[in-house]
């Protein structure tokens, strides 16, 4: 159920030259100072850089030489730039540092057990890089520790719970460990029957591809624990085409020939890739290497992440708009809202309603509810809709 809507099309275009853009093997620099990016230092005037200097206070900063040679710095709306750049609209002090209240499902400090079927364990507070949109940016923060570090006490927990049977390994990015850490943690997952699948959520296939290319434990680790009954998947964050440098197919491939199975995820962000042109070539070049879209997620109500939102609504028609353009392999994502209640799809709307339902739901009872909203179209998340339910439809059937 949709309706048309006018879809802008006047944002400018991923660079076709940068997809599948050769990029020599190296061993990228990490940087963490704004003043050591060259192109950037260029480019800003004396007041641009003190504002940029107060994000950074702020918001650390974090990228490496590799993924900055993706920028295309005679474009000020160049996509990776917007990725990982600071913006000063980032200190708008509005959301929320835990949107979809994290803590509240916390079970074990660094171990999440919000839906019965799947554990989440926070096994890392560094990344690749730090996307300026990020939801958990407070791991980047001087606030309590949230990373995992009773591990066994953590192992104890899931092993005591068979109806566990996915665990998440995420952070922060996994990847930023160190092999021997991460194989340690793997192991033990391994050694407990009921886990059946083991997912490790990274940007790094996009952030630094030659983490993977690099590293044959790596690799090697992936095959020996991803067998024909107990796969591990790769939940990769490749936000836009541009990403998909040669390097980065090149280390997606490595991981698919070791055994793991590679979807991605994405949150539908305002200045990367709100264009359905733009989406719908992610989603085309990810399915010709082998990797399905998973979830489009909408952009959390985070501090610092209001510029970077899209209304629901018109994130609904960009979407679908953009899968419109695909064939069913590049169009299996679905669009998800992971509000705290549960991670809710939008699946349609009319001119008058917009419809939703719980494709997860930490109250067991509403998995599968649907719930028909009056249409919004300023509405950012779900609770913008809450006074804008259907009147026929009982308020006290919906427990968020």
């Amino acid at each position: 159920m949709s309706v048309t809507v006018e879809i802008p099309t006047h944002t400018r275009p991923f660079r076709r030259g940068a997809v599948l853009k050769e990029v020599l093997p190296v061993k990228p620099r990490y940087i963490t100072r704004l003043d050591q990016v060259e192109h950037l230092e260029q480019r800003l005037t004396v007041e641009e850089r003190k504002c940029l200097e107060r994000v950074e206070d702020t918001f650390p900063f974090r990228s490496n030489d590799y993924y900055l040679s993706l920028i295309n710095w005679e474009d000020p709306h160049d996509p990776i730039r917007k990725i990982v750049i600071p913006d000063p609209r980032e200190l708008e002090r509005i959301g929320s540092l835990d949107p979809s209240s994290e803590k509240k499902y916390t079970v074990i400090p660094g171990l999440q057990h919000k839906y019965p079927q799947t554990a989440l364990l926070l096994v890392s507070d560094e990344c690749g890089g730090i996307c300026r949109f990020c939801f958990r940016k407070r791991l980047f923060l001087e606030t309590d520790p949230e990373v995992a570090a009773d591990i066994p006490r953590c192992m104890e927990y899931i092993r005591t719970h068979a109806e566990i049977t996915n665990v998440l390994l995420t952070g922060g990015d996994p990847l930023a460990l160190s092999t021997k850490k991460l194989e340690r943690i793997v192991r033990e997952l391994r050694e407990i029957p009921h886990v059946q699948i083991i997912r490790i959520g990274s940007k790094m296939p996009a952030y630094n591809p030659h983490r993977i290319l690099n590293d044959p434990l790596l690799l090697q680790m992936i095959k020996r624990y991803s067998s024909e009954n107990k796969r591990i998947y790769i939940m990769a964050h490749f936000n836009h085409p541009n990403e998909l440098t040669q390097a980065a197919v090149q280390a997606l491939d490595e991981l698919q020939r070791a055994g793991a199975i590679v979807v991605n995820q994405t949150p539908l962000i305002q200045g990367v890739n709100h264009s359905p042109f733009v989406l719908s070539e992610l989603f085309r070049t990810l399915s010709f290497v082998g990797v399905s879209p998973y979830y489009v997620f909408q952009c959390r109500p985070t501090v610092g992440n209001r510029f970077f939102t899209i209304p629901v609504e018109r994130s609904y028609q960009i979407v679908h708009h953009a899968f419109a353009r695909c064939s069913g392999l590049a169009k299996r994502a679905r669009y998800i809202m992971s509000h705290n209640s549960g991670k809710v799809e939008i699946v349609g709307t009319t001119p008058e309603y917009v419809f939703m339902k719980y494709h997860q739901a930490a109250q067991p009872e509403n998995a599968g509810n649907f719930i028909a909203f009056n249409r919004n179209p300023n509405a950012t998340w779900l609770d913008d809709y809450l006074h804008h339910m259907i009147d026929n439809i009982p308020r006290k059937d919906w427990v968020f």
